[in-house]
Order: structure tokens, then C-alpha cells, then sequence
């Protein structure tokens, strides 16, 4: 069986609005469970490939920030 997962997640929220997308990262999130991260890599690619390199640079910013302050914790 081939399973293309990135088409999947895609496929998945195709139909989503903003506030759809907005819930699907915040309890992703707060489930904390491993089997959400792949869905929330496929949403941070969408993010990364529409964003400038201004926004990018201040997206790895704060994940550098948010990984010092989890290591810190």
C-alpha cells in the first residue's frame, strides 16, 4: 500500500477557513500526542513555502527562542 501522508493531511483540510485551520494546530497542540506531528510539519511547510524571507527570519527567531525555553523548563 502506498500512502502518501503529505497528500492525506492536505486533502484532509483542503476545505478548512481560518478559524477551521486555527483549531486544527491549537488542539494538535494541546493533545500533545506524537501522531499530530506529521500534520503540523505539513502545515509548517504550507507556512514556510508562503513566506517571505522576512517572515521566515523572524519564524526561525522564535523557534530558537521557543527551543531555548523548553530546554530551559
Amino acid at each position: 500500500m502506498d500512502l502518501n501522508l503529505r497528500k492525506a493531511i492536505l486533502s484532509n483540510i483542503a476545505s478548512n477557513d481560518q478559524e477551521q485551520l486555527e483549531a486544527t494546530i491549537v488542539d494538535a497542540i494541546q493533545a500533545g500526542e506524537e501522531k499530530m506531528l506529521p500534520g503540523l510539519g505539513v502545515l509548517f511547510e504550507l507556512i514556510w513555502k508562503q513566506s517571505d524571507e522576512q517572515d521566515k527570519q523572524e519564524m526561525i527567531e522564535s523557534l530558537e527562542q521557543g527551543v531555548k525555553q523548553a530546554n530551559d523548563a
